[in-house]
């Protein structure tokens, strides 16, 4: 069944992916009205986030942001099928990556780098990276249950140099490659809920306490990786900037959960400043004492 899902959707997406951008965006103009207000896609997940994220706002301005971040949603959709056939000028001409010159500095130095991000503005296009530096990078990912599919994307996430590895082999990837002496840039989306236990790390995140992933400080602390936060914005519909910004070059030096507590801070400046490029529609509070109480 898995197959026959797609053989059909795999030759729609293909075609999809083919065209021009003016085109892609106005199917996405489509699927926002739809996604919105037909299909109310967790529609009451988005509202919860935002009204435990943001209590203040007025329901104006939570229209408001809701209306602009399906707009933000549909096109992050329209450009993951895009990257099936995106090519590297294409890339290269729209996410404008700034200071790379850290990472090359450690690659210089014999230096693996973890690379930190959130599910902000268009985290599918840090995979283009690898279009700009001369060794590779990995980006952790959970595998998809169609196995097909997960064959496309990691296709895809190849041609601009950048690997997609299954989050549950990445210990074993970062060990093989300083085993042989082999230089990577490891991604990681840490804003994501884990479930928690009672060594599960909890910290406010925009404004209510909840669990929070941290086993990318405890990865590069293990193995004496330098850690970086990539800040992506959207400047244009369809255009972004990411810029490369130093956490710290000594991770074993720092306090217990300094480097995520950095990490969520930052992050959290940069969904106040446009909450709409945030993604609302995971439900971040699942397991926070507002949900539970």
């Amino acid at each position: 069944m898995k197959l026959i899902i797609f053989y059909l959707l795999y030759p729609l997406f293909k075609g999809i992916s083919l065209l021009p951008h003016k085109i892609l965006y106005f199917l996405s103009d489509i699927l926002k009205f739809l996604f919105q207000y037909v299909i109310k896609y967790r529609l009451k997940v988005v509202k919860k986030n935002l009204t435990i994220a943001f209590p203040e706002l007025s329901i104006k301005k939570q229209k408001e942001i809701i209306s602009n971040f399906y707009k933000h949603l549909t096109d992050i959709f329209i450009e993951m099928i895009k990257s099936i056939s995106l090519t590297k000028n294409q890339a290269i001409k729209r996410y404008d990556f700034k200071n790379l010159d850290l990472l090359r500095e450690h690659k210089k130095n014999n230096k693996s780098i973890i690379l930190l991000l959130g599910h902000y503005s268009s985290w599918e296009g840090m995979l283009t990276i690898g279009n700009h530096l001369d060794f590779p990078s990995y980006a952790i990912y959970t595998p998809l249950t169609n196995k097909y599919f997960n064959k496309l994307i990691f296709k895809s996430r190849q041609r601009h140099n950048s690997m997609a590895i299954d989050r549950y082999q990445i210990i074993e990837v970062i060990k093989e490659n300083l085993n042989s002496n082999k230089i990577g840039i490891y991604g990681f989306a840490m804003d994501q809920s884990p479930n928690p236990r009672k060594t599960t790390y909890w910290r406010s995140f925009m404004g209510k306490d909840t669990p929070v992933f941290n086993g990318a400080e405890i990865i590069s602390k293990k193995y004496d990786l330098p850690v970086v936060y990539a800040s992506i914005s959207r400047k244009n519909r369809g255009y972004y900037e990411i810029i490369i910004q130093k956490l710290t070059d000594n991770p074993k030096q720092t306090k217990k959960n300094y480097i995520t507590d950095k990490f969520f801070d930052i992050l959290e400046n940069q969904i106040k400043t446009d909450p709409s490029q945030y993604l609302w529609s995971h439900n971040r509070y699942k397991y926070s004492a507002l949900n539970t109480s």
